[in-house]
């Protein structure tokens, strides 16, 4: 009988090595779920803010199998308070085209989630 090592270690990593993606997967569902519930208990705040940046942040992946690549961009804004406190929330990109930097106005959110920026005129 021939014995492989390489195919004893296989035998062994494989299992673990998708046991670690469904552990990462479930993780992850699991603190987006209590991020999402965290948010829906939190009353909605209205604070006078100025817009102090915006950052995009773009991610590439190109699929090497079928020769395309996708592009996706998250949009942030960071809101200073009156009181010189300083809070990041992720928009979508209608959101982030109609803020500007230097903006004031009235930010209302929910926990972590922004909810509107209504500018003074």
């Amino acid at each position: 009988m021939y014995f492989d090592p390489f195919f004893n270690i296989m035998q062994f990593l494989v299992p673990i090595f998708f046991l670690i993606i469904f552990v990462v997967i479930i993780f992850t569902l699991i603190k987006g779920i209590k991020e999402w519930n965290y948010n829906n208990k939190q009353p909605i705040v209205p604070v006078t803010a100025t817009i102090v940046s915006k950052r995009a942040s773009v991610s590439h992946n190109h699929h090497t199998d079928n020769h395309m690549s996708t592009t996706s961009t998250t949009y942030y804004v960071t809101f200073e308070y009156t009181n010189g406190q300083r809070q990041e929330f992720h928009v979508n990109g209608n959101q982030y085209g109609l803020l500007a930097e230097g903006d004031k106005g009235t930010l209302s959110f929910q926990g972590t989630r922004f909810i509107d920026f209504k500018r003074e005129f």
